[in-house]
């Protein structure tokens, strides 16, 4: 998915930038190619997940919160292009169930 893979490179870019890393020192941190890791943050490339894990952690970063950015990037994504009507929750807990008082 091609929006996927764009959405992630933005979120990837974005921790990059706020954490004052340059790519090349989280290519050397995470022992990953510096051209890799651009055509990653530039959605041209795939990512494992391996190598996200590797990334994330040279970021001292959570994965969870790598893709939980990623999915409220792409539940706008989805609100902006019509596929959903309605906004999605965020943070809900896994498992939670609303009931109605019928």
């Amino acid at each position: 998915m091609v929006i996927f893979r764009r959405l992630l490179g933005d979120v990837l870019r974005s921790a990059r930038m706020q954490r004052g890393m340059t790519l090349r020192e989280l290519s050397a941190e995470a022992r990953v190619s510096l051209g890799y890791i651009s055509e990653i943050e530039r959605g041209q490339k795939e990512a494992s997940s391996e190598l996200l894990a590797s990334l994330c952690e040279a970021m001292d970063l959570p994965l969870s919160d790598v893709l939980r950015d990623v999915a409220d990037a792409v539940a706008i994504e989805e609100i902006a292009l019509g596929v959903v009507a309605t906004p999605i929750t965020a943070g809900r807990p896994a498992g939670d169930v609303v009931a109605s008082a019928a």
